[in-house]
């Protein structure tokens, strides 16, 4: 490869990892090319891509950025994991499905929030709730006050109805 081409693949990933709310890095030794199609086919899903490049070339990319404590990582047969900005922890959910199956694919840590975080932080992002599961959630909590007003408001009427009711029953009775 030429250095003019390497100078632009550095800047380019440089760039593109810079940009990523969420990135791991995996180590993919001893993995069939089958087994590396069907995990790449896996990320397809939530926009997610398996890049794999130079282990020099990424920590000249990293070099100088926040993501300069993740050097350490590109070591042996690594790849990266880049997901879409705005789904962050889909990605990582994805990426845990995928690796289900997948016992020759290790994550070695990577980087989220602003945060390089080792391989359990990592694990640790898919199993917080995805966005659609905050949106519900926020709307529930919005939603509680204006329920429990009305069922404040519903009492005395409900309350009134079986009194009636239950003096129908004892003149019906009696």
């Amino acid at each position: 490869m030429a250095l003019q081409s390497k100078q632009e693949l550095v800047a380019s990933l440089r760039e593109e990892l810079q940009n990523a709310a969420y990135l791991m890095v995996v180590n993919y030794e001893g993995t069939s090319v089958n087994n590396g199609n069907e995990f790449r086919r896996g990320l397809d899903g939530v926009g997610a891509r398996l890049q794999v490049v130079k282990n020099t070339l990424a920590r000249r990319a990293i070099d100088e950025t926040d993501l300069a404590e993740m050097s350490s990582l590109f070591k042996g047969m690594t790849g990266i994991i880049v997901g879409p900005a705005d789904e962050p922890v889909a990605t990582a959910k994805a990426v845990r499905e995928a690796l289900k199956d997948l016992d020759t694919i290790e994550v070695l840590g990577g980087f989220f929030d602003g945060e390089v975080l080792d391989a359990q932080g990592i694990k640790g992002v898919a199993d917080m709730p995805s966005r659609e599961e905050l949106l519900v959630s926020l709307l529930r909590t919005i939603q509680e006050p204006g329920r429990q007003v009305l069922g404040v408001l519903q009492a005395p009427a409900r309350d009134l109805l079986y009194l009636l009711k239950n003096y129908a029953t004892k003149l019906e009775e009696g």
